[in-house]
């Protein structure tokens, strides 16, 4: 039951409430107030409760600059009956919260692996037009990258992994997979069209559930091996209406579909219960991978042969051709260091999806900026393979 007090000007006069203008001591509150005798506080009145009451609100709370009175209202209700507050406070889902920042996340390291694989694409394409050598070509992208992560740990602008002999035993058929891919794949690109090569790189979702399927043991339901039929269709039709096949850039595009596959799979068991990050794993990866390629590179191509074309490029090109290279190498390195992000983060599966929705940026870009000549039934092949892919993922 609610009880109200009121003190009114006229219960208090300035010699019994504020006398000479002296300080009132504050007064001390607690979070249940027991009211039993204000005979020292106010001589003329005096009153006590026997319950304990609970301080509602307090209004009106005014001085009067003439007469220096104080008006006090204060409303309080019993303890034993006090009525509950109706609050609803509703906290978030920390694991849909969690869910949701790492959707943001590895959808951000998708975005911007697809637009550095774009650029990576368009000057290396330029550097292979005018330098047809491509061992040597994915010597330079290597040998940047392992440059960049050098001084990155020298500077402590990163962090430098903490590897032992194990580490370095896992990760060799890493590096023989991706260098066998990456050489693949620049051998492709040296003979036929950009949007070729992807074209026929998309169909590496068709490797992946294969290699996974006969070779690790792993089962998938109808619907994916369905899903392949047109990612294998559309590649297959694509590469029949090529206006300039070639058999070597077509058979550089299906070995690196290959060895890529291998390398994703094999990362994603070398980097489960490892404290290196996917940074520093790809940054390892690239080091060991330069060891492997370079006597190859010089075996294949070797020194003179180097020597002639570079100058021969230089002459035609400029010095344009320089920046040419260096970008070629340096995006390389920024893509495949933000693909191995991202795959830390997903399983290889998902990851070849990626890497396949990333080859549509790529193919229509080239297109344009290379003005490849496209047939119609050519385009109709790559929009199958595509489209067998989107099915593939759903």
């Amino acid at each position: 039951m609610l009880s109200s007090i009121k003190l009114s000007p006229s219960s208090f006069t300035s010699t019994g409430f504020l006398p000479n203008r002296r300080s009132i001591p504050a007064p001390q509150f607690s979070p249940l107030p027991i009211i039993k005798s204000l005979h020292s506080a106010f001589p003329t009145q005096s009153f006590s409760s026997q319950k304990p009451l609970h301080v509602a609100s307090i209004d009106n709370l005014a001085i009067s600059k003439n007469t220096q009175q104080r008006k006090i209202e204060c409303q309080a209700y019993e303890a034993d009956r006090s009525r509950p507050l109706d609050i609803n406070i509703e906290l978030p889902d920390e694991d849909a919260r969690l869910e949701a920042a790492k959707r943001i996340k590895i959808g951000i390291y998708f975005a911007t692996w697809w637009a550095l694989n774009v650029v990576f694409n368009i000057y290396n394409k330029k550097v292979l037009n005018a330098f047809p050598f491509p061992w040597l070509t994915s010597t330079l992208s290597l040998a940047a990258g392992s440059l960049l992560m050098l001084i990155s740990w020298a500077t402590r602008v990163a962090d430098a992994p903490k590897t032992d002999f194990e580490f370095w035993k896992t990760l060799f058929p890493v590096a023989v997979a991706h260098t066998i891919g990456h050489v693949a794949a620049t051998v492709s690109m040296s003979k036929v069209a950009v949007s070729f090569t992807h074209i026929i790189k998309s169909g590496e979702p068709a490797f992946s559930v294969l290699v996974s399927r006969f070779l690790l043991g792993d089962s998938f339901p109808m619907p994916v091996y369905l899903s392949l039929v047109p990612i294998i269709g559309g590649c297959a039709l694509s590469a029949l209406t090529e206006l300039n096949f070639n058999m070597t850039g077509f058979m550089g595009a299906m070995i690196s579909n290959l060895a890529f596959v291998f390398r994703n799979i094999f990362s994603k068991k070398g980097m489960n219960g490892k404290s290196v990050s996917g940074m520093n794993y790809y940054a390892c990866l690239s080091m060991l991978s330069l060891l492997i390629l370079t006597p190859f590179a010089i075996a294949v191509e070797g020194h003179q042969l180097w020597a002639v074309g570079w100058q021969k490029a230089v002459s035609q090109i400029g010095p344009n051709f320089v920046w040419w290279v260096v970008a070629q190498s340096v995006f390389y390195h920024l893509y495949n260091q933000v693909s191995y992000m991202s795959l830390d983060q997903i399983s290889p599966l998902t990851f070849s999806i990626g890497n396949t929705m990333k080859r549509i940026s790529v193919i229509v870009s080239s297109i344009i900026i290379f003005h490849t000549p496209v047939q119609p039934i050519n385009a109709l092949g790559a929009a199958i393979a595509i489209l067998g892919t989107f099915l593939y993922s759903q």
